[in-house]
C-alpha cells in the first residue's frame, strides 16, 4: 500500500509520509532525563501527538525507561474531580496495559488521593523508572484539572521517598500558564502551593521549515516518482507558514483530489492555487474548529488590532496574546502580530465577512466582473465609486452586526470586493497590527489592483497613506493603485467623508476614496 499525505490524525510511517518528529523538539531527552515534569503546547494537528506516541515507543524500546501514553480526552465531559479523577486514574490503567503489558487494578474512593495512589502502585510494580505523556490536558475542566494537578505535584514532592513518576509531560494547546490566568479567582491564590508549579520547562513544538516540507514532498517522490519542484515547495511552505497539517493538506488536495491519484501528471503551480482555494471555501474541520475562536472576547481584543493595521501596544507576555499565539492563529513578525499565515488571513477575513456576503447576494444577488470590464483591465474606481454608495446608504446598519466594530469598515469592504470578483479571482490580505493600513490586492486575469485602507484619526492619513501604498505598489510592480480613507472622526458629515480624486505621487497613479 502505497504512502499518503496525512490530515487526519497521528502518523504512521506504514500509512504516512512523515518527519521525525523530535527534530523539532531536541530538548525532550534531556528533560526526561533530568527527570522534570513539563509542559508541550502547540497549535492543534502540528504533530504533538505523533511526537508523544513516538517518544514512548523509543522509551520502551530501549533499557532506560518505561513509557506510557495517556489521552485525557475522554475525561472532558466529567465536570466535577469525583467523577474526573476515577475517569483518568482509568485511563492510566488502560494505558500500562497496552504499553508495558502490566495488569494494574486499583480502585480509591478519595478521588482526592486516587491518582497519587494510582501512579505511587504502578511504579512500585516496574523494574525501571517510568515516564508518562499526558495528552489533551487542557480539555480537563477546572476543577478535575487542579485536582489532577495537585496529586501530580504532591507525588512528586515525595518521589525520593515513595515510588513515583520519574518525569511526565503535559500535552496540548495552551501552556500551563494559561490554565492558570484562566482558573485565577477567589477560590485559588496560586501562591507557592500552587498546583501549576510542578513544570519546569514548557516547550512548544514549532511548524516545518523549508527543507522540512521538501523533506516530506520527496518522500512521496521517491515512493511513486512524481516530483515536487523547489518552485512547487516553495509555494507550499509559504502558503501553509510551514504549519505541519496545511503543508499535508495542500500536498494531499494536489495529488489526490486535483490530479486524482494520476502520479504520471505533472504538478504545476496552479495546482497549488487551486489546492489553497479548495481548503479555504471547504473549510475543513481543523480550520473551522480554529475560527470558532474567533468568537471568544479575549481572541477579539488581540485579532481585531490585527485586521485594522492599528498600533496596539501588546505586553509580550499578555494572557490573552500568548493563548492566541497557542492557537496558531497570529504570529509575532517583528514586534507586530500578524496571521499565522496566507491561508489563516484568507479565512479569518471570510468567517468574519461570511454574514456580510451572504446578506450581500441575497439583497442584490451576485455581481460580476464583467459589469466592471473594461477592454484592457477591471475598473476599480468604478467598483469603488458602488462601495461608496453602499457605505452611505448602509454602514450604520452593517457596522452594528459586527462583533468586531472596529474592524467592520475594512470586513465590509473586503466583502464588498469578494462579491464582486465572485469566484472570477481572489484576493490578496496583508494585514498585522502596528502597520497603520491594510493592503489587500485584488487579482483578475492575472493582473494585479493594490488597495490601501486606512482610518483617518487625523489629517495626515493622507499622506501616510500614498507613502504606504507607493510601497505596496512597488512591491507589487504596479503603477496604478487606490486609497481608501475611512473617516472616523466625530462629528464628520457625509460630504467630508465621501470623495474620489487622482494623483500622482512619485510617478506613481493613486485614486484616492474617501468613505
Amino acid at each position: 500500500m502505497k504512502r499518503r499525505f496525512n490530515t487526519t490524525g497521528p502518523c504512521n510511517l506504514k500509512e504516512h509520509y512523515m518527519l521525525p518528529a523530535q527534530a523539532r523538539l531536541t530538548e525532550l531527552k534531556d528533560l526526561i532525563e533530568e527527570g522534570s515534569y513539563f509542559v508541550i503546547h502547540a497549535a492543534r494537528q502540528t504533530g504533538k501527538t505523533t511526537l508523544i506516541k513516538d517518544l514512548v515507543r523509543e522509551l520502551n524500546g530501549g533499557g532506560d525507561y518505561h513509557g506510557i501514553f495517556c489521552n485525557l480526552e475522554t475525561a472532558e465531559i466529567l465536570r466535577n474531580p469525583e467523577e474526573g479523577i476515577p475517569s483518568i486514574v482509568g485511563l492510566v490503567q488502560e494505558a500500562a496495559e497496552v504499553y508495558l503489558g502490566v495488569s494494574h487494578s486499583h480502585e480509591n474512593k478519595d478521588y482526592a488521593n486516587a491518582l497519587r495512589t494510582c501512579l505511587a502502585t504502578l511504579c512500585s510494580k516496574l523494574d525501571r523508572p517510568l515516564v508518562i505523556m499526558f495528552d489533551e490536558v487542557d480539555c480537563l475542566s477546572d476543577d478535575t484539572l487542579i485536582s489532577f494537578l495537585r496529586q501530580l505535584r504532591s507525588g512528586y514532592l515525595d518521589r525520593d521517598a515513595l515510588p513515583f513518576a520519574h518525569s511526565l509531560a503535559l500535552v496540548g494547546v495552551h501552556n500551563i500558564r494559561d490554565y492558570k490566568a484562566h482558573y485565577r479567582d477567589d477560590r485559588e491564590t496560586l501562591q507557592t502551593a500552587s498546583p501549576f508549579n510542578i513544570v519546569t520547562e514548557a516547550l512548544t513544538l514549532r511548524s516545518f521549515t523549508r527543507n522540512e516540507v521538501s523533506e516530506l514532498c520527496t518522500q512521496h517522490t521517491l515512493d511513486t516518482g512524481q516530483d515536487f519542484t523547489d518552485e512547487i515547495v516553495n509555494s507550499i511552505f509559504q502558503n501553509a507558514g510551514g504549519q505541519p497539517w496545511l503543508v499535508n493538506a495542500i500536498a494531499r488536495e494536489v495529488v489526490e483530489k486535483i490530479l486524482e491519484k494520476d502520479f504520471q501528471a505533472k504538478i504545476e503551480i496552479g495546482h497549488i492555487s487551486q489546492a489553497v482555494q479548495n481548503l479555504i471555501l471547504r473549510r475543513d474541520t481543523h480550520i473551522d474548529s480554529l475560527l470558532e475562536k474567533l468568537k471568544e472576547e479575549r481572541v477579539r481584543r488581540v485579532v481585531e488590532p490585527v485586521l485594522t493595521g492599528e498600533e496596539e501596544t501588546f505586553d509580550p507576555m499578555d494572557d490573552d496574546v500568548m493563548y492566541v499565539l497557542d492557537l496558531g492563529l497570529l504570529r509575532r513578525d517583528n514586534g507586530s502580530l500578524v496571521p499565522a499565515n496566507p491561508i489563516y488571513a484568507e479565512v479569518i477575513a471570510r468567517t468574519l465577512n461570511l454574514g456580510t456576503q451572504y446578506s450581500m447576494m441575497q439583497k442584490d444577488g451576485p455581481t460580476s466582473t464583467a459589469n466592471y470590464q473594461t477592454e484592457e483591465d477591471l475598473d476599480v474606481s468604478r467598483i469603488l465609486i458602488d462601495f461608496q454608495s453602499f457605505w452611505r446608504q448602509h454602514s450604520e446598519i452593517w457596522q452594528e452586526r459586527y462583533e468586531y466594530k472596529e474592524a467592520a469598515p475594512h470586513l465590509i469592504l473586503m466583502a464588498f470586493l469578494q462579491n464582486v470578483l465572485n469566484g472570477d479571482g481572489h484576493i490578496i490580505r496583508e494585514y498585522g497590527s502596528g502597520r497603520g493600513r491594510v493592503d489587500i490586492c485584488m487579482v483578475h486575469e492575472d493582473r494585479h489592483y493594490p488597495i490601501e485602507l486606512k482610518v483617518r484619526r487625523s489629517e495626515q492619513a493622507d499622506e501616510e497613506g500614498k507613502k504606504q501604498l507607493k510601497r505596496y505598489m512597488d512591491s507589487m510592480g504596479c503603477d496604478v493603485g487606490w486609497l481608501v480613507i475611512f473617516d472616523r472622526r466625530p462629528g464628520s458629515t457625509w460630504d467630508e467623508k465621501i470623495f474620489h480624486h487622482p494623483v500622482e505621487h512619485e510617478s506613481k497613479t493613486i485614486h484616492v476614496f474617501g468613505c
